[in-house]
């Protein structure tokens, strides 16, 4: 499947990655982070646009995901440091997702909450029906976001899913995906030396890996039943018996102490999870037990990083210069307008009395200097300093009373102010939409950029799809037509040739088919190399535990560990619910080990099957015909097309066998089978050539291997030699 994963970077997104990669999944992550901040293995795409961008709807329709999976209250991209800013942001942000969600109108959609959106005490486990009680607007943007996607799902009547967490915990990679619970008590117990608790506080906790586990459950599954569920520990966990765990880890009691605490009635928040447990089953694999002490050990092995210690109050000169930090950049201007002030006063002085500079209008020069160069307000700051100048200056040879008199005062005051606010307010007007242009620039281009980051995902994948069309390799229809080669082989031919149809369909040199003797073990029948025999001639392919789960549970098996005990990849061929074959293969890049080719192994097995089974039918009916009368002694031709398509496979080096000559005289066939049938294996065959002889054909074995059972049919009184050339 294409699942889009959206998120910031934290430890439960990796852990989210591993599990879909593991299983074959092509990821894509969008993420609101930076390139350079963000690196990711195992992601097919990463897309890093703000989650109200509006090529958010361009992402849906070119991933096209199956699943869509919003990280919601766990996602990194969304601090909480300034709640309210936050929420508006997270809320508007989810409601265009869901608006590509729809465009998109393909998938499944998946929303992770948490338990946040209670907030009161509950004497009881909750239910998902229970109304919310978040009072933090982080509880309630997750709620709104719930109430969010219920709505579209009921308006779309699209498959939408909320999946409400309890108290997820982790190993934290950074100090801000430390969780409010089990972290918190440790880091308590780190920095202070004591763990204060409530004992009458029970905590639904679950450790990250197992909610994950939960999550792709719900991913995965074809169907479900309620479009919300909680996921949580099924088992409460009491606040006093956490913190024993966490004192235990941390040293004991001698290190950590644990404080009681407790106020009235109050009994904390428990998830119930029985809804989810009813239809998916919930199976805990990292319980509090084994999980905390790795938590606590973890932060203490990394205080330094994680310790809030150096979080205290700040000194009083410390809070005063933060706060005059800004009040003197806000007072450069000023500052620097009085200094200047100064020679325009002494040049507007020494102007005066001259013959040149006389005319001169110094004061106007200053004000439409400030003018130009800040705007509208240092303007009028400037006018009020040149009018204070002008007024002392004249109050040299008259008296104030005599300068507010005089009607020229106030035409050279409103000549200044009327230049300083025009030129002012044009400066102002011309950075306003100086800066529209450049938000409006700076926007374009990010929309360019998101074209193009979507364009060069689009043309990856065509290249990918291009290659598949030309290359023609692994279409439909090149495979059937290759499979279909199967049907102008004998019936006895047909599964040595399955092989050879397989290696050249799969690309690789080293195949093998194993054919089932019994529920436990397998027989080699055919193989294209030294490689493919590496397992022996017989297997208990049920002690071959991952590749036998798989096999078990019909899916393809897939050996990501490199273990060089097993192939690469494996899958059986079942008829009527039981395994009948047992496709292998070697030799394959690790690039192309992934589901697309599982499942063009899947595809090649069914066509070599329904070949396979055509044969086996074919065989059956013509069994009575085969043998001879009361015996299992093939008849001359029936042995005879068997022995050729055995020495023509063998010479094609797709399986191996020795033909045995067994001399029984005048010994009636039914006592000759009743005799030799015990002494050969269930794919060894007994049979009667043209000169009237009786041999054995020993299936997948090499001449000094048919020795053993030669000396077996000596011991047992018949003579026999092994035969090299025999004319068929």
């Amino acid at each position: 499947m294409d699942i889009l994963l959206i998120g910031g970077v934290s430890s439960f997104m990796r852990l989210l990655v591993d599990k879909l990669a593991k299983e074959g999944h092509k990821v894509y992550v969008l993420t609101e982070e930076k390139k350079e901040n963000y690196s990711f293995q195992k992601v097919f795409e990463t897309y890093h646009f703000e989650y109200n961008n509006v090529c958010i709807r361009e992402v849906f329709e070119s991933v096209k995901p199956d699943v869509s999976i919003f990280t919601g209250a766990y996602d990194m991209n969304f601090t909480w440091d300034d709640a309210q800013n936050t929420a508006v942001k997270y809320s508007s942000g989810l409601m265009n997702i869901l608006l590509g969600f729809a465009a998109a109108n393909k998938g499944r959609f998946i929303y992770l909450s948490s338990e946040e959106v209670y907030q009161k005490s509950y004497a009881y486990e909750i239910e998902e029906e229970e109304p919310y009680t978040a009072y933090t607007q982080k509880g309630q943007a997750l709620a709104i976001g719930e109430e969010m996607c219920i709505n579209y799902q009921k308006m779309l009547d699209a498959d939408i899913v909320v999946l409400r967490l309890g108290h997820m915990y982790s190993i934290p990679g950074e100090p801000a995906e430390m969780d409010k619970l089990c972290a918190k008590m440790c880091m308590a117990a780190i920095d202070t030396g004591e763990i204060t608790i409530n004992t009458q506080h029970r905590h639904s906790i679950i450790y990250a890996p197992d909610a994950v586990e939960f999550i792709y459950k719900i991913a995965s599954t074809k169907r479900h039943d309620y479009n919300l569920y909680q996921i949580s520990c099924p088992e409460p966990v009491p606040e006093a018996d956490m913190a024993k765990i966490i004192q235990n880890a941390l040293g004991g009691s001698g290190k950590v102490k644990i404080a009681e605490e407790n106020s009235g009635k109050d009994f904390g928040v428990v998830l119930s999870s029985q809804l989810f447990a009813d239809e998916f089953g919930i199976q805990i694999r990292h319980t509090p037990v084994k999980a905390l002490p790795e938590l606590a050990k973890y932060l203490k092995k990394n205080v330094t990083k994680f310790s809030r210690l150096d979080e205290a109050p700040r000194s009083f000169l410390e809070r005063l210069k933060m706060k005059t930090r800004g009040l003197f950049i806000a007072a450069v201007p000023f500052v620097e307008n009085l200094v200047l002030f100064i020679p325009f006063f002494m040049l507007n002085n020494r102007a005066t009395g001259s013959q040149f500079f006389s005319h001169i209008d110094f004061y106007l020069l200053y004000v439409l200097l400030f003018a130009i160069v800040h705007g509208q307000q240092q303007a009028i700051f400037s006018s009020l300093l040149a009018v204070a100048g002008y007024c002392f200056r004249q109050m040299y040879n008259r008296t104030g009373f005599d300068v507010l008199l005089d009607y020229n005062t106030y035409i050279w005051i409103a000549q200044l102010m009327i230049l300083g606010l025009v030129v002012g307010y044009m400066r102002d007007e011309l950075r306003m939409v100086k800066e529209e242009d450049e938000h409006e620039i700076k926007y374009l281009s990010g929309q360019l950029d998101d074209i193009s980051d979507i364009n060069v995902s689009n043309v990856r994948v065509k290249e990918i799809l291009s290659d598949q069309l030309v290359n023609q390799n692994d279409s439909f229809g090149k495979i059937y037509e290759i499979t279909s080669r199967l049907d102008k082989y004998e019936p006895e031919e047909v599964i040595f040739y399955a092989a050879e149809v397989l290696s050249k369909l799969m690309g690789s040199k080293d195949v093998a088919i194993y054919m089932v003797a019994n529920r436990s073990y397998a027989r080699l029948f055919s193989a294209t190399s030294t490689k493919a025999r590496s397992l022996g001639n017989s297997i208990n392919y049920q002690n071959m535990g991952a590749m036998y789960e798989s096999m078990m549970d019909k899916k393809v098996y897939i050996n990501r560990d490199m273990d060089g005990q097993y192939p690469l990849m494996a899958n059986a061929i079942y008829s009527e619910d039981e395994m009948q074959l047992i496709l292998m293969v070697w030799g394959i890049p690790w690039e192309r080990m992934t589901l697309g080719q599982a499942n063009l192994l899947v595809i090649i097995g069914y066509l070599i099957q329904n070949a396979v089974i055509r044969a086996t039918r074919y065989m059956s009916a013509l069994e009575e015909q085969r043998y001879i009368q009361g015996t299992n002694i093939l008849e001359e031709e029936a042995f005879t097309s068997l022995v050729r398509a055995y020495l023509n496979a063998k010479a094609k080096n797709l399986t191996e066998c020795t033909l045995v000559l067994i001399e029984t005289g005048i010994m009636q066939r039914i006592k000759i089978s009743q005799e030799l049938s015990p002494l050969v294996r269930q794919t060894d065959y007994l049979g009667e050539l043209k000169d009237g002889k009786i041999y054995a054909l020993l299936s997948n074995t090499s001449t000094n291997d048919a020795e053993f059972v030669r000396r077996r049919f000596i011991e047992k009184g018949f003579q026999c030699q092994i035969e090299e050339d025999v004319a068929i």
